[in-house]
């Protein structure tokens, strides 16, 4: 998880800067309806998940990043949306190295959103320093180990991320970034510096609604991160039971319909009507076991099991019939 937080805030924008903006909005805007600021989405430091991005993933992220919309929490919702990247692009500061010794680099946007009277409390925030931290979501296609560049994608090998080999520490390399998909303001940020989570995130945990919508977003791989992991593990669980009692239902429901096709069509082998329940799909069967059971209840009068016995006139016998 790389890091993310405002940088400046409450710049008016000049021409070429409103230029770049007015090419996501559907009327003209001018500088004095809009207020801008800059964000480090993400730089080239070993996080907090033993995990980094090379400097030429960020250049690629500069790119993929453009017109992308800020929202709250990684909540995919359109009433969270806040912002919007008009610009983006990677800063090198030559002077500063990082844990591996790289000139250290971050991916600095920039984004507007319009001062209106829904926005004066957030923008306030902004000016404050209240909201600072930030954390993007996007893909990347390939994750090496640092110390020996093995596909961690798809086997890994014997080196333990945060472990130190030969004085160099162990950490995941992210590279060649496929997708970005959002932004996002966040209370604690997974990096040190301040946030950012890195291909896809669900924001809140236990959010497992969010993690399932950007995973059908998804064009190609994704990496996840443990939270995420256990979060599908999770999911997974609960469908597990959940289809169990829906198993069990559809076995009550054949049941019932082979019951009373046998009643209402005494000339359909039990067999044949089992083949044919078993065919159906939920809704079709509860229409025919409905069916069925009325048309049995017309020739066959029910009774539940617990009624009194009703004495027929012909023979003082006591009839009762249960199905």
């Amino acid at each position: 998880m790389k890091e993310g937080y405002v940088l400046k805030s409450s710049r008016k924008p000049d021409a070429e800067a409103l230029d770049k903006i007015n090419r996501y909005t559907r009327r003209e805007f001018s500088a004095d309806e809009i207020y801008t600021f800059s964000v480090v989405l993400c730089d080239n430091e070993i996080d907090r998940d033993q995990e980094r991005f090379t400097e030429g993933a960020l250049q690629e992220l500069a790119g993929l990043f453009l017109g992308k919309t800020g929202i709250f929490n990684h909540s995919m919702q359109t009433q969270n949306q806040t912002a919007r990247i008009y610009d983006c692009a990677v800063e090198r500061d030559g002077t500063r190295l990082t844990k591996e010794r790289e000139p250290y680099c971050r991916l600095v946007a920039q984004a507007y959103l319009p001062k209106s009277e829904k926005n004066r409390d957030f923008i306030l925030e902004l000016d404050s320093g209240i909201k600072k931290e930030v954390s993007v979501g996007c893909a990347v296609g390939k994750v090496t180990c640092s110390i020996c560049g093995a596909d961690l994608k798809n086997g890994g090998c014997a080196h333990v991320k945060g472990k130190s080999y030969g004085g160099k520490i162990c950490c995941a390399v992210l590279s060649e970034p496929t997708d970005a998909y959002e932004w996002s303001f966040v209370a604690v940020p997974a990096q040190r510096g301040a946030g950012v989570i890195k291909n896809f995130s669900t924001g809140a945990a236990g959010n497992a609604e969010n993690l399932e919508k950007m995973l059908a977003q998804a064009d190609g791989e994704i990496t996840l991160s443990r939270e995420q992991g256990h979060q599908l593990l999770k999911r997974l669980e609960n469908l597990k039971s959940e289809a169990e009692c829906g198993r069990l239902y559809r076995g009550e429901l054949e049941n019932s319909f082979v019951k009373y096709a046998g009643i209402a069509q005494p000339g359909i082998p039990a067999e044949t009507a089992a083949h044919v329940a078993a065919g159906m799909n939920v809704e079709d069967l509860k229409c025919f076991e409905k069916a069925y059971r009325q048309k049995a209840g017309e020739l066959l009068p029910l009774t539940p099991q617990l009624a009194g016995a009703h004495k027929t006139e012909s023979s003082g016998l006591n009839a009762e019939f249960k199905i």
